[in-house]
């Protein structure tokens, strides 16, 4: 059994699914996350560990303690008021850590619109939303860290995520789904159990200043995925309206944003054969287990 001591900073569903597979594979895990609102002791997938508080105002000092301790980072807070609260407040610890392995979960809305065209990891990055902005922000400083102190960070670009218990399916039974007219509006996806075995690959088979594309093979419109969905659950007539018609200025710009993302790199770098290869096998899959 191998041991690993993991600070996560951030403990949502790729922080949990992560753990969840180290569990599977036997790993003893010592286990260290942060929580929003208070410190804690806490419990999950039979593990005990301790939640520190951490937000834009004020943090826990004992989180520092764990922080020197650990061994691996994972990083899943996004960034706040365009700064990344993490290298802000902790790069110092960092620095002086014995951390071997730090992965920093980053956005593919930092490519901004490419038109429905195809990115990878060296295209242009030229975000159009506030959140992409902030993303790529936050990436340069990670970068930076990198570099200059010779950290061991990799980036890893997730495009839009699902998982059995948050997806298409259960958004259109609870209703309120609507389509969007908005021809060859591309989007990539993954699902998270594919996000977290490209984690465990990357545990031994790590490469320090490396940015990877996390998506599936098979880019598609909002319109497809939906209408595929839809059939499943032998749901018909659903509501069609315009962009202009969004209330969320989030979801409006991500209809300002087409582009198709490459998973090329992440797959010939750790040899990895997608669990879900697209929407289609992901959903099926989440039709027969869990609806």
């Amino acid at each position: 059994m191998k041991d690993i001591n993991i600070f996560c900073f951030g403990f949502g569903q790729v922080a949990k699914n992560f753990i969840k597979k180290l569990n599977t594979e036997q790993y003893n895990i010592n286990l260290s996350a942060t929580s929003r609102s208070e410190s804690s002791k806490k419990i999950f997938n039979g593990i005990n560990y301790n939640s520190y508080l951490f937000n834009s105002e004020k943090f826990d000092q004992n989180l520092v303690v764990k922080l020197k301790e650990a061994d691996h980072i994972l990083v899943s807070i996004p960034p706040e008021n365009q700064e990344d609260l993490v290298v802000k407040n902790f790069s110092k610890f960092i620095e002086n850590s014995k951390v071997k392995w730090i992965t920093y979960l980053s956005a593919t809305s930092i490519y901004g619109d490419h038109k429905g065209e195809w990115v990878n990891e060296n295209s242009k990055t030229n975000p159009i939303s506030t959140n992409g902005i902030a993303r790529l922000k936050a990436e340069n400083a990670w970068v930076s860290l990198e570099k200059d102190n010779k950290i061991p960070i990799q980036i890893f670009r997730l495009s839009g995520i699902y998982s059995n218990e948050k997806n298409i399916l259960i958004r259109l039974k609870s209703g309120g789904v609507k389509l969007i007219n908005k021809k060859n509006h591309f989007f990539s996806r993954i699902h998270v159990d594919d996000i977290s075995n490209i984690l465990f690959k990357s545990l031994s088979k790590f490469k320090s200043g490396e940015i990877y594309n996390l998506s599936d093979d098979k880019p598609s419109t909002s319109e497809d995925v939906t209408l595929f969905g839809a059939k499943m659950l032998n749901i018909e007539n659903i509501e069609k309206i315009e962009v202009d018609q969004i209330k969320s200025e989030m979801l409006k710009n991500f209809y300002n944003e087409s582009k198709k993302v490459s998973n090329k790199k992440m797959k010939s770098y750790f040899n990895y054969n997608l669990k879900f290869p697209s929407y289609i096998e992901g959903l099926n899959y989440i039709r027969s287990n869990f609806i």
